[in-house]
């Protein structure tokens, strides 16, 4: 029976996390509408960055801080915690009329989606013995990688149907019905009686500060309901009668929480927690984390490796990892505890996703490019079709490496997934115009994501199985975090190199007034020749790639050779 529960509650939380990976790439689609809604224009797509970029700040910047609470508070409190975060992100973003709340509800949305991982992985490591958690981890690995699979079709399907509003909509639904699914499976430690006036407090409060972004034309145009929207200093909507009465039910919403005996946030028990996390050394870490991804999601590749703030942002990143440091050597409770990641495969694990996220990253972004640039010129679709072929084999990799682990060492099988990669990716550096269009090209793109696929079970394991119970989840923080920094960097660096690639090729072509001279059979010469460079171009980014790749395939042959030993 324990064991059935478990698995439902594993199934809940994979669920939650496969649907929030989703959210990750559904805006995709989204994105022309919801700057459209921001007021900005098709030409100010850099404006526009932040929508995307706020929410992986918020996935990241305080996944430790989060996967230590899950250590101190335990799993299903922070996972439903988590999935109410996501859905008031969720509401914020389907409810902002500027870029500001739209921003804003995104990076809230990160924080609650990326706060479901370490806690799932760690419940994994919790719930199961070493030797029979492979096949699990495989499982969340492949439900969190179907969401590059689902996330644009979910947003094409609502979009079909309906505006880009109701997909921040549904997401609140959904997660608020996950959430309650969990309430059956909290510990009987955690369950409390429900404090209805402070929840009927919080719906109200939440209700008016709603109904201030979305201003209601039958509300406002009303002869009566319209003086609530009137604003009684300025034009801020913010600062109308309606606004003030949110304020003031969240005042009481806020006392009544510090004064019920059994209150809705359980602020006492959440009280301790801080007491033993280090707040001051999960901000310094928060702070330079985020530095690290502004200074790369943000970033013009076509002139810098980094972004234009980068002069600022770093050196805030390093005086804040300096702090974070300190603290870990001098602070009470350090965020990081002393010793808990002093074992090789614990800290090799880490090492190795950030080499797999900083290969991976190639394949998302320049596969559907080097279909556009030579099979697919004007149908978005069909170069989205073509990175299928690599994405749909990820999670069947996932779950056949959680198989194989329980036969296999995980330095070796991580080393023999990644070293398929890397060749994988050697092969896709020999590709011209025509490589797409052969049959072959199908079992290379299969074969390399099937390779990523292999890794993700046993690294997650040799991280778990070499750390100790009481910091699983903010190990599986450390190892996502890894991960999305190896991304963010590794696209920056190798869409550089292939620019690099890209503009050597361009110099030996001659100008277009000596090549063409009038002939469209040497203007068709000359664009094949431009062509030429794109392709150069992208044959550079995977060579990079590649590097990285068996970059990581020797660290997981060195770091992560010590097997378990399991008791069968």
């Amino acid at each position: 029976m324990k064991e059935l529960a478990s698995r439902g509650l594993l199934a809940l939380a994979a669920v939650a996390i496969g649907f929030a990976a989703a959210d990750t790439y559904v805006v995709v689609l989204a994105l022309p509408d919801m700057m459209t809604a921001a007021g900005l224009t098709v030409a100010e797509l850099q404006r526009a960055a932040p929508i995307i970029s706020g929410f992986l700040l918020g996935y990241v910047a305080v996944l430790p801080l989060i996967g230590r609470v899950s250590d101190l508070r335990g799993r299903v409190p922070v996972l439903i915690g988590c999935l109410v975060i996501f859905a008031i992100g969720s509401v914020i973003t389907a409810a902002g009329y500027d870029l500001t709340t739209i921003v804003l509800g995104r990076l809230i949305q990160g924080i609650g989606g990326g706060g479901l991982i370490p806690p799932t992985l760690a419940l994994i490591a919790d719930t199961w013995p070493a030797e029979r958690r492979g096949l699990p981890l495989g499982i969340v690995g492949a439900v969190q990688e179907l969401g590059s699979v689902v996330g644009p079709l979910w947003g094409a399907a609502i979009l079909a149907f309906g505006t880009w509003h109701d997909i921040f909509w549904l997401n609140a639904a959904v997660g608020l019905l996950i959430g309650a699914a969990l309430l059956r499976h909290r510990p009987a430690e955690h369950e409390r009686g429900w404090d209805v006036p402070g929840l009927l407090l919080a719906l109200l409060a939440g209700g008016c500060l709603l109904l201030v972004m979305l201003e209601p034309e039958r509300l406002t145009t009303g002869v009566t309901s319209g003086l609530a929207f009137l604003p009684v200093a300025g034009d801020s909507r913010w600062l109308t009668p309606l606004a003030l009465v949110g304020y003031g039910l969240l005042v009481a919403f806020a006392v009544r929480q510090a004064t019920a005996a059994r209150p809705l946030l359980a602020w006492r028990a959440w009280g301790e927690v801080a007491r033993q996390t280090d707040l001051w050394g999960a901000t310094a870490l928060t702070v330079a984390l985020g530095a690290v991804i502004l200074t790369f999601a943000s970033a013009e590749p076509e002139q810098a490796v980094v972004s234009e703030d980068a002069i600022v942002l770093l050196p805030v990143a390093a005086i804040a990892l300096g702090l974070f440091v300190w603290r870990g050597r001098h602070a009470a409770h350090p965020l990081i505890p002393r010793d808990s990641l002093t074992a090789t495969p614990a800290w090799g694990s880490i090492a190795v996703s950030f080499f797999v996220g900083s290969a991976l990253i190639a394949a998302l972004v320049d596969i559907p490019f080097f279909a556009r640039l030579t099979i697919a010129p004007d149908d978005q679709l069909e170069a989205a079709l073509v990175l299928l072929r690599f994405l749909v084999a990820l999670p069947v990799g996932a779950v056949l490496g959680g198989w194989l682990l329980r036969h296999l060492p995980a330095g070796p099988l991580t080393g023999a997934a990644l070293a398929l990669s890397g060749g994988c990716f050697l092969v896709m550096a020999t590709w011209d115009q025509k490589s797409l269009e052969s049959f072959t090209s199908t079992i290379v793109l299969a074969a390399c994501g099937l390779g990523f696929g292999l890794a993700i079970a046993p690294v997650n394991a040799a991280l778990l199985e070499h750390t100790a119970d009481d910091v699983h989840g903010l190990a599986s923080a450390l190892l996502v975090v890894a991960r999305m920094v190896g991304m963010l960097i590794g696209i920056s660096a190798l869409t550089t190199l292939g620019l690099r690639a890209f503009h050597s090729a361009v110099e030996r072509i001659p100008p277009i007034e000596e090549l063409c001279n009038g002939s469209a059979t040497a203007c068709r010469a000359y664009n094949g020749a431009m062509r030429d460079a794109g392709i150069a171009q992208l044959q550079a980014v995977f060579t990079g790639a590649a590097v990285a790749a068996f970059v990581a395939a020797a660290l997981a042959l060195l770091l992560l050779r010590r097997r378990a030993s399991f008791s069968s």
